[in-house]
């Protein structure tokens, strides 16, 4: 498979912006049958089509990764592991859940000019130090769990242009955590902890500005560093502010820690919530006996909310893999390839010796404007700036603090659905 773009169009692009140089016709290639403003990725006979993937695949968070990884590997095996008549190779690289890790993954994925496009991350702070990266070597990429507003924010910049994702906005799982916790409990005061990564920092500041504009008041915000142990001086003085509710969106590691502490801070409040990026059994690990109780908000993942045939990606992702889903956000990533695959049969020309071709530009088109589909995890249709997947919130509960009962919908157990 071989790779063909003028090579002006990096330098260009790295200066004024891949998306501004999308309709540029002074820098179009034409390769066998296609022609296309940014470049041909040409597939030889026999040869497989390559598809690049990024997630954590290692230390904490690696459930929240490998299961979207699986998804999109489920996808391809009920496809037979072909598009467009060539056999599927599907590169994947670790990105650490953080911008360094996501920044080398995809500096990785983008030298290989075989991959026509990415799917992934599932951390924000990845995919915002990554995006730009694929999108100079005009690669579409499909998030599957990177729910920061800012990646498919309007004023996103032309730098992520070639970034689209099936997961929620956190713009939207702000204003359904507010309506449960101030207009369902009645919670008028709240206090935040994120970990500076994109992810939580702009999830509660999202949450901050509805709470308040609710009425409530957030009377403690702190910061931690992913890799903190004692939170015990950050649970201290958020005790003295005796807020109603803390909340802390942040990761299995730092969410641990925080779980455990908080029991046994005096005077703090027992209403403990985190987000999704904690739906794992590795969460009640990290965080033992106190793990009981503890609630997260999170997409709806129930069967019956779910796509009609998310019980076949259940039945398949169980029979290749020899267990349920892990985290919760397979339904996205099985969304993702699935999404990214049809693009590239939309697109993808075959001439009279076999060789395929395929538009970078017209395969980013191709994805940002594809038929609205009934996805595994809900309607998937984007908007202008990549926003494909649906807002779909509940409040799960874990019951009990062993980690081999984890299971959705039991350990933890849905306990209200936020409208």
């Amino acid at each position: 498979m071989q790779r063909v773009k003028f090579a002006n169009w990096l330098a260009a692009a790295s200066i004024l912006g891949a998306g501004a140089l999308a309709a540029t016709p002074a820098l179009a290639v034409k390769v066998g049958p296609v022609y296309d403003p940014i470049g041909v990725v040409k597939v030889n006979k026999g040869q497989p089509i390559t598809i690049g993937g990024y997630w954590v695949l290692s230390g904490a968070d690696t459930a929240l990764g490998l299961d979207s990884k699986r998804a999109a590997e489920v996808y391809f095996n009920q496809i037979g592991n072909k598009i467009a008549g060539h056999p599927i190779r599907f590169v994947v690289e670790d990105d650490g859940c953080n911008a360094e890790g996501g920044q080398t993954a995809c500096t990785k994925l983008a030298a290989n000019q075989s991959i026509v496009g990415v799917l992934g991350p599932a951390c924000s702070s990845a995919a915002t130090a990554a995006a730009p990266i694929l999108w100079k070597q005009g690669m579409v990429n499909i998030g599957t769990a990177s729910s920061a507003p800012r990646l498919t924010a309007a004023d996103r910049g032309p730098n992520f242009d070639g970034f689209a994702r099936t997961i929620f906005s956190d713009a939207e799982q702000a204003k359904g955590d507010t309506n449960w916790m101030y207009n369902v409990n009645k919670w008028k005061t709240a206090a935040t902890i994120h970990d500076g990564s994109p992810y939580a920092q702009q999830l509660v500041a999202e949450f901050k500005m509805n709470f308040e504009k609710a009425g409530g008041k957030v009377v403690a915000a702190e910061a931690i560093s992913p890799t903190d142990v004692d939170m015990r001086p950050v649970l201290t003085r958020i005790a003295t502010s005796k807020p109603e509710v803390v909340y802390y969106p942040v990761f299995v590691a730092a969410g641990g820690q925080i779980t455990r502490q908080a029991k046994e801070t005096v005077g703090l409040t027992k209403n403990l919530i985190g987000g999704g990026s904690m739906m794992t059994k590795d969460i009640i690990t990290a965080s033992g006996d106190a793990a009981k109780g503890f609630r997260i908000t999170f997409p709806d993942v129930s069967k019956e909310a779910m796509g009609k045939d998310y019980p076949k990606l259940v039945a398949e992702y169980k029979k290749l893999f020899g267990e349920e889903p892990i985290q919760g956000f397979h339904a996205q990533a099985y969304d993702a390839a699935r999404l990214l695959v049809t693009a590239i049969d939309k697109v993808a020309v075959t001439d009279k010796d076999g060789n395929t071709y395929i538009g970078r530009k017209a395969l980013r088109d191709a994805v940002f404007n594809a038929p609205e589909f009934d996805g595994m995890s809900g309607p998937i249709k984007c908007d202008a700036n990549g926003q494909c997947g649906k807002f779909k919130f509940a409040v799960y509960e874990f019951v009990n603090a062993d980690a081999s009962t984890f299971e959705i919908g039991k350990n933890s157990k849905k306990i209200f659905l936020i409208q």
